[in-house]
């Protein structure tokens, strides 16, 4: 049985997209943490799986060749559903999976049991889960170890993520840090291909800072004194 789309699925996939780690190489870091997860569960597959649109990503894989599935036919697709662990101690004995391929074909689904990866938002972006061939059933330490695992995942994920935001800001400001050729007439600047811009379109292109105008004091006394004129004396009124 295909599962349903979260509810703020738009939201959950902007979410996903955010952290740009869809089909990056494998890391260290998250195989260990799937190397973990297989040993404290006793089971021979152990995944980092991410939910995109229409597919199942791993990051890691512990027991598992292939790097990606279909969303159709993914277990992870319905843990997501979850704020807590999801547990099919039996496949064959659940109306969602008995007849799911990834169960009647390889990899031979029995068991499972996934926790959702969530974001300091709330937002689920995969699981951290297990996989066996028969059945079987976790213990409340496992569930609690495996649940664990997965905030550490997140908390990779989140490093990351703001590693790279980080890496962004630094670039900006060594850009900014080299405004040096500003016309004297125009103040456009000059970028190191040769062309000259205003500073609007400078900084739009080169930061991500977005400019609003207005006037300041001194130049609203120069060049519009009858307004000026006119601020004041309301300003005088209203104290």
């Amino acid at each position: 049985m295909k599962a349903k789309n979260y509810d703020e699925e738009s939201a959950r996939l902007k979410a996903l997209k955010d952290y740009d780690v869809l089909d990056t190489p494998s890391e260290q870091a998250y195989d260990d943490i799937t190397a973990l997860a297989a040993f404290i569960c006793d089971v021979p597959i152990a995944l980092i799986s991410l939910v995109d649109a229409d597919r199942q990503w791993f990051k890691s894989k512990v027991g598992l060749a292939v790097s990606e599935t279909t969303r159709d036919v993914s277990f992870c697709a319905h843990a997501i559903l979850k704020q807590e662990v999801m547990v099919i101690p039996d496949t064959l004995l659940d109306q969602r999976f008995l007849d799911n391929p990834l169960v009647t074909c390889a990899p031979n689904i029995r068991f499972y049991a996934g926790v959702p990866l969530l974001t300091p938002s709330g937002y689920p972006l995969g699981t951290l889960c297990v996989i066996g061939h028969q059945p079987k059933v976790l213990s409340d330490a496992q569930c609690s170890t495996l649940a664990a695992l997965a905030r550490q995942v997140v908390s990779q994920l989140e490093l990351r993520r703001v590693s790279a935001q980080l890496a962004n800001a630094l670039e900006q400001i060594e850009v900014m840090a080299n405004l040096i050729p500003i016309c004297a007439y125009c103040k456009d600047i000059r970028d190191d291909q040769g062309d000259w811009s205003t500073i609007e379109e400078f900084m739009a292109k080169h930061t991500e800072v977005e400019f609003t105008h207005s006037v300041c004091d001194r130049c609203m006394q120069e060049h519009f004194p009858a307004a000026a004129k006119l601020w004041s004396a309301k300003n005088n009124f209203l104290t």
